[in-house]
């Protein structure tokens, strides 16, 4: 995986990661829609959201990405406290385009302005405590495609003015992605992808156009873990308690969903071979899938931030074992 088994390339930016990332969603704590649907992972315990950055770090994670929009502006304060003078050691991505108001925790609609862009990204790097990001993304999934030429542009603006080192696009629109693609200083699509999830237009566009593959919900926000069953809610404040319509395999109040826990069994012998924890299998999967790829699942505790990582020692699946897993999934 890139110049050593444990590292990737940011696109064509040249910046070196690891090859797994750190998704800071879940770290940001409880936030809502304005008329009360969860927007987070439930509770969080700061103090073990800072040990397992801590953690991630000395066990050669330096990728982490979050949002401004992630428990409203709290991801980003965890996050560069945990970093603290080891922010020069890593690669920090964020995102913009989510307006919330961070003294009621909710979110508050969207801009794809370009001065909103300027304002969030001004914004963002006080809560970071830093100076540049190194990947900033769009995080308006369907903007329209127009005004995203302009915020490609602004972009541009940004990498020359030092603000930040490269962009990209959170979106599952490969048409969309490719509006950005086009700027020489993206590096990344930020998509969906898990091995339950294949994504394989993307994934091309990410070959063609020398760019990341980044990875949310590698884990199929939590499917993949192995640890949940048919019937068990999730605490109140979990999204996955009242999940929206782009969230697939939950179903209202009553946890995951049986057909996908029964795809989740299929697997669970290929996953776990070589030693390997479900989580770590699902990983292996993802490097397997494409040289690309940078997946970066969430994490609450030390004891996820170290069995994802844990990932990296055990490496790809075998082209064997990408195989099988189509067959088993009937793809």
């Amino acid at each position: 995986m890139g110049t050593n088994d444990h590292t990737r390339t940011l696109g064509r930016s040249g910046i070196e990661v690891s090859a797994l990332g750190f998704g800071c969603w879940a770290i940001g704590g409880e936030w809502r829609t304005a008329d009360g649907q969860p927007l987070g992972w439930g509770k969080v315990d700061d103090e073990e959201s800072v040990r397992a950055v801590r953690r991630a770090l000395d066990l050669g994670v330096t990728f982490f990405d979050t949002a401004d929009a992630y428990g409203t502006g709290h991801s980003e304060r965890i996050l560069a406290r945990a970093l603290g003078k080891r922010r020069a050691d890593v690669v920090v991505a964020t995102k913009w385009g989510n307006l919330f108001d961070e003294e009621r925790r909710t979110a508050d609609g969207q801009d794809d302005s370009p001065a909103h862009a300027r304002r969030a990204l001004t914004a963002s790097l006080r809560r970071l405590d830093t100076d540049y990001v190194d990947l900033y993304q769009l995080h308006i999934s369907d903007a329209d495609v127009g005004r995203a030429a302009e915020l490609r542009d602004i972009c541009e603006d940004f990498v020359r003015e030092g603000l930040i080192r490269a962009y990209g696009w959170s979106t599952d629109d490969p048409e969309r992605a490719a509006v950005f693609a086009v700027g020489p200083h993206c590096a990344a699509v930020q998509h969906r992808l898990n091995v339950l999830q294949d994504a394989p237009e993307l994934l091309a566009l990410c070959a063609e156009s020398d760019l990341a593959s980044i990875n949310r919900s590698p884990l199929a926000m939590g499917l993949l873990t192995g640890r949940h069953t048919a019937g068990r809610a999730f605490e109140a404040g979990d999204i996955r308690n009242a999940p929206p319509a782009w969230l697939p395999g939950f179903s209202r109040g009553t946890g995951a969903d049986v057909e996908w826990l029964g795809r989740v069994e299929a697997l669970r012998d290929l996953l776990t071979d070589n030693g390997r924890t479900l989580a770590q299998g699902a990983l292996a999967w993802l490097w397997a899938r494409s040289p690309r790829t940078i997946p970066i699942p969430g994490f609450r505790s030390v004891a996820q931030a170290e069995e994802n990582a844990g990932a990296l020692a055990k490496g790809p699946l075998t082209a064997a074992q990408l195989t099988e897993a189509d067959r088993i999934l009937g793809r």
